[in-house]
């Protein structure tokens, strides 16, 4: 069955890190990009970043480059996100993600085009 599995969201502080993971029990993803998206409330849903199937080679969004960074285990059907430095505005539902197109455009392109989404995972930052 094919369906991706977020996990790792929570609650954090300014300035700290959480890291998100996102899981693919089938296998159904694994010769495709895989990445982020998230949504804060009232606000636009947001490409985050994205990591090729087959080479390490990973793409972000302006508003995270720097910050955050996103890894794949392909022996695990895991990829991972890993958010640094968290700002107020880094809250929100975060959504694994995968399509078999390249990411290099995902930020620019409607994302309704991405493929396969996941349910959500709820990040929160908060004092």
């Amino acid at each position: 069955q094919a369906q991706l599995v977020e996990s790792g969201g929570g609650l954090v502080q300014p300035g700290y890190s959480l890291t998100l993971s996102c899981t693919d029990p089938g296998r159904a993803f694994t010769r495709w990009s895989m990445g982020c998206f998230r949504q804060a409330p009232g606000k636009e849903r947001e490409f985050v970043g994205a990591i090729l199937a087959i080479r390490d080679v990973a793409v972000y969004g302006n508003s995270v480059k720097g910050r955050f960074n996103i890894s794949r285990r392909d022996e695990k059907n895991t990829v991972t996100l890993n958010k640094t430095k968290q700002k107020h505005e880094d809250k929100g539902v975060y959504y694994c993600v995968a399509d078999p197109t390249v990411p290099w455009n995902w930020a620019q392109n409607p994302w309704q085009n991405i493929y396969a989404w996941g349910l959500g995972t709820q990040v929160t930052i908060s004092s």
